[in-house]
């Protein structure tokens, strides 16, 4: 197992990684590093320890939600229909709800 040397948070930390695995493991210290440093900036909490608890917890729900969602439906065929049609109306009223579903709701816990 090959061992990569990561940063979070200015700290060093060495981690074993299986091959193949490096870009994934490098985006996963990314999204912690990210989460990590959003909660220590906001100032609320100091301690490294307890960063990192609500850090994987912000993490851990955000991928809960995303299981949890319905999956996307699949894309709707070409319209046959002429612009500006009934069809279409209903289709880009869809995709308005569609689009507020995904953007509705912060998701966090901080």
């Amino acid at each position: 197992m090959k061992q990569i040397e990561v940063q979070i948070m200015g700290q060093s930390y060495l981690l074993g990684c299986p091959e193949g695995g490096e870009p994934q493991l490098r985006e996963a210290v990314e999204r912690v590093d990210a989460a990590m440093c959003k909660i220590r900036d906001a100032g609320k909490v100091k301690a490294r320890d307890r960063i990192a608890v609500l850090a994987s917890l912000n993490l851990a729900f955000d991928l809960v939600q995303r299981e949890a969602a319905p999956a996307p439906a699949p894309p709707p065929a070409p319209a046959a229909a002429p612009a500006g049609s009934a069809e279409d109306d209903a289709r880009a009223a869809q995709l308005v709800q569609r689009l507020d579903q995904a953007l509705a709701g912060d998701g966090h816990l901080l």
